[in-house]
């Protein structure tokens, strides 16, 4: 299998420093082992005008078949034919791929010791690859190449047998890209999307190729409009790596959204059961998480509402505490954080959850951001210790997304009372209860924070203390329960 890399330059930037980019000396023909053959590197043509280097797979069948052990398509149990006769010595797959990532593994990583500042350039570049297996035809071939930035996406089918035109084509292209691309970025594409297009992978795939994927695919895949289909069959269609992929993908594309990084989306909170109120009438100190889960129970209860959202669900608490109540017949979590919800699948144990059981329950991941339609037609919505954790200027993107977009019948929206934090000895004066905490809101400033958005969207709000009402400063937590005034086609259809 054989595929060539060619630049133009000019006398300041002559085409030679191709050379750099890759660590390959065009003037040296070289070698390389690999786990199934071996890989040549030569350049056919080297002038500052003009430069261009190949790289040649002698794919071993013999190794092919020993490593293979009967993964992968040419290595199936079932066909011992197949595994002398095949199309890997010929076609680019996951082999080349491999091989590339193994001669041109600084390339890859966009690293150039010898001219720094040069891997940050992009090139004028042109990579043609005789035989390319395209499950999909040309016509996927341009559907993932084309959205990446290449001006020209060339994808000529070959013909099954030029002789017998009546015959079609082949699943086989000779492809050609052009483009002005940094040469990182462009190999980065071709290690995917080569065992993409030609849909088997030689070896077994396992968990880290999530992270391959992932690190190939970073600043393209997450916005890529064919992201799903790459990445279910990068992974070799294992469903379980390919949710994991698309969770982490979704974490991207969000970050980039909000220009953040990665680590401060995903940013899940533990819930803190050590901070203990006690109730009135209890004999025992209660802590004040349990406390919100009951007072949003009772409020839930007195709205009669059967299906909930559980908006920033965190670690699952509260979806399990409504599962435990048969009248909540179904409940979502939503959380942006990949971590958090994995946390929840295992207090809930989802996986050894019964049928009926597991019908009423659903982990997503999103963004309470932005409108989902995933969240329309509920009763009600809990953002439990929720607001507090988004910078000021997100919250009405917030305050769209649920009340103006999902609108339940009831929103119940609870944080902390700024006023009750002189209560904690243990809170130096001045500071927040968590340090993810954007702010805390004084009484005032809640109320009048939820009568505005209630005004905006149609919702009537009441207010009610969780915790001890200290006649000075207030409850620890304060909660609103937002009413959604009928329309008139509601009172009407009622």
């Amino acid at each position: 299998m054989f595929l060539t890399i060619s630049t133009t330059g000019t006398p300041e930037s002559p085409a030679t420093d191709l050379g750099f980019l890759l660590h390959k000396h065009p003037d040296k023909a070289q070698a390389f082992s690999t786990s199934h053959g071996t890989a040549h590197v030569f350049y056919p043509e080297a002038s500052p005008e003009r430069c261009t280097a190949a790289l040649l797979l002698e794919v071993d069948p013999v190794a092919l078949v020993r490593r293979g052990r009967g993964k992968g398509r040419g290595g199936a149990p079932d066909s011992a034919l197949a595994q002398y006769v095949n199309d890997r010595p010929y076609a680019a797959s996951s082999l080349l791929a491999v091989a590339m990532s193994t001669v041109f593994r600084s390339a890859l990583r966009g690293v150039c010791a010898a001219q720094p500042g040069l891997a940050d350039r992009p090139l004028p570049l042109r990579i043609e690859i005789p035989a390319l297996p395209a499950r999909g035809g040309a016509g996927l071939v341009r559907a993932l190449f084309g959205p990446l930035g290449w001006t020209s996406v060339d994808a000529e089918p070959v013909a099954l047998d030029e002789r017998f035109p009546g015959w079609g084509d082949s699943r086989y292209v000779r492809l050609v890209l052009e483009g002005e691309l940094r040469l990182a970025d462009a190999l980065r594409h071709l290690y995917v999307l080569l065992p993409v297009l030609d849909d088997a992978k030689h070896y077994w795939v396992t968990t880290d190729e999530v992270d391959k994927l992932l690190r190939a695919g970073e600043g393209w895949l997450a916005d890529h409009p064919e992201h799903k289909l790459i990445t279910s069959r990068y992974l070799s269609r294992r469903w379980g790596l390919t949710r994991q992929a698309m969770e982490r993908l979704e974490l991207v594309r969000l970050a980039e959204a909000d220009d953040l990084d990665v680590e401060d989306v995903d940013n899940a909170v533990d819930e803190t059961t050590a901070v203990l109120v006690e109730e009135e009438g209890s004999d025992r100190p209660v802590p004040l998480a349990e406390q919100r889960r009951e007072a949003i129970l009772r409020a839930l209860r007195a709205a009669g509402a059967s299906t909930v959202l559980d908006l920033g669900c965190g670690q699952g608490q509260l979806v399990q505490a409504l599962l435990q109540d048969v009248r909540f017949t179904r409940v979502v979590g939503v959380d942006v954080s990949v971590r958090a919800l994995t946390v929840a699948a295992r207090r809930l144990r989802l996986e050894r959850m019964g049928e009926r059981q597991a019908a009423r329950v659903k982990l997503i991941q999103g963004s309470l951001t932005y409108t989902d339609k995933r969240l329309k037609g509920y009763d009600a919505a809990v953002l439990s210790e929720v607001v507090e954790h988004l910078d000021l200027p997100r919250l009405p993107a917030l305050e769209y997304a649920v009340f103006g977009s999902a609108r339940p019948a009831t929103v119940i929206v609870t944080t902390p009372n700024v006023e009750y934090n002189v209560r904690w000895e243990r809170l130096p004066a001045g500071h927040v209860r968590h340090g993810d905490h954007r702010f805390e809101w004084t009484r005032e400033e809640f109320r009048d924070w939820a009568r505005g958005v209630g005004e905006r969207h149609g919702y009537g709000v009441e207010f009610v203390p969780v915790g001890p009402d200290d006649p000075e400063v207030g409850p620890p937590t304060q909660m609103a329960v937002f009413a959604r005034a009928a329309t008139a086609k509601e009172e009407k259809a009622a």
